[in-house]
């Protein structure tokens, strides 16, 4: 029996979550295909009735990962006092929580190097959401013109992409934690 498009939606829509998941926790390369599927509920074999490979599936599942940090910037901006929300967003992104949510969290912290030699369509939504995030900081900056507030955003985000990224590589809890802390004084968000 077929499936309707709606419940073919939904399983397309389980197997980019679960990849999401996925790929940030294992890295692309580690991930297979088979295991993938299998938390999905699936078999490998369905995985082409819904994807032509799986850099479609990476660029699919990045996207859904951006779209996530995306929410929880705004998130911690509305929470934020008058005037606070760029350092909210900076104390949510760059912190211990995030460092330690390997399934979660930003993806190009957790898969950049591997974003970096992806196929076309995967590096574009990879540049699509490090621009989201940087414009979601950019609203929270306060400078006189907009260049100026997009320029310190650039440089915000990518010393919080490389904070995270090294946090998670150090082995020493005092010195990962450290690198996080010196970032977010560096950014006035302390």
């Amino acid at each position: 029996m077929r499936k309707s498009k709606l419940e073919t939606a939904e399983t397309r829509r389980r197997i980019v979550e679960v990849a999401a998941r996925r790929f940030r926790s294992q890295g692309i390369h580690a991930t297979g295909l088979s295991d993938l599927m299998s938390e999905a509920g699936l078999t490998h074999g369905g995985f082409y009735r819904h994807f032509e490979s799986k850099d479609q599936l990476v660029a699919e599942a990045c996207g859904v990962g951006f779209e996530s940090v995306i929410e929880a910037f705004e998130d911690a901006a509305s929470k934020a006092a008058e005037g606070e929300a760029f350092k909210s967003i900076v104390g949510s992104y760059v912190s211990t929580s995030h460092r330690d949510s390997t399934t979660g969290g930003c993806p190009i912290a957790g898969m950049g190097s591997e974003l970096a030699h992806g196929d076309e369509a995967t590096r574009a939504a990879a540049a699509k959401g490090f621009n989201d995030m940087v414009d979601v900081l950019a609203k929270r900056i306060r400078r006189r013109n907009a260049d100026a507030s997009h320029s310190d955003a650039v440089f915000a985000m990518a010393a919080m992409i490389g904070a995270v990224t090294l946090s998670r590589i150090i082995a020493d809890p005092e010195a990962s934690a450290s690198v996080l802390q010196t970032v977010k004084q560096h950014l006035g968000a302390d």
